[in-house]
């Protein structure tokens, strides 16, 4: 049975040196106590195709992030694969999350049955600072509350 079967894992991706961009992570860091055992939280500053090792075998996959999209800093936007099935622009990451979905599939990788996106609207994710700006370090929780959602509605969080 592979490790990963059945458990649902947690994904915030991010760079702690560029501010905003490590919105995710200071997000997954305050869910970390409240996940089940079944929940494998996983901080990472990959991206594009590595994204495929660290998703393979999971039964659902909820991935943290940042993004800049216009909307008002601060704004917790929720994704699914199917918001991605269309390239709109070439991605940062240079394969994006439509590329790793499609390359998966392509190649029969058992990937997460459900996989579902929280990424924070940020000021500035190229500001080299180990500090969020004011207004994204006052969005986290509500970040975090979008995400502790799901993860009771996957029943993936502890009782404790």
């Amino acid at each position: 049975m592979n490790a990963r079967e059945g458990k649902t894992l947690l994904l915030a991706l991010g760079n702690d040196i560029l501010g905003d961009d490590g919105a995710g992570l200071a997000a997954a860091r305050r869910l970390e106590g409240a996940c089940a055992p079944s929940v494998d939280v996983v901080l990472s500053s990959e991206a594009g195709l590595a994204l495929i090792d660290l998703m393979e075998g999971y039964e659902r996959a909820l991935l943290l992030d940042s993004v800049v999209t216009g909307a008002p800093p601060g704004t917790v936007h929720e994704f699914s694969p199917s918001d991605f099935r269309r390239v709109m622009a070439p991605s940062p990451h240079y394969a994006g999350l439509p590329e790793v979905l499609q390359l998966a599939e392509r190649l029969e990788i058992p990937f997460p049955k459900e996989i579902r996106v929280l990424a924070l609207e940020v000021e500035d994710p190229y500001r080299i600072t180990e500090c969020l700006s004011p207004t994204v370090e006052r969005s986290i929780p509500a970040f975090v509350e979008a995400a502790r959602r799901i993860l009771e509605n996957w029943r993936c969080t502890s009782t404790a």
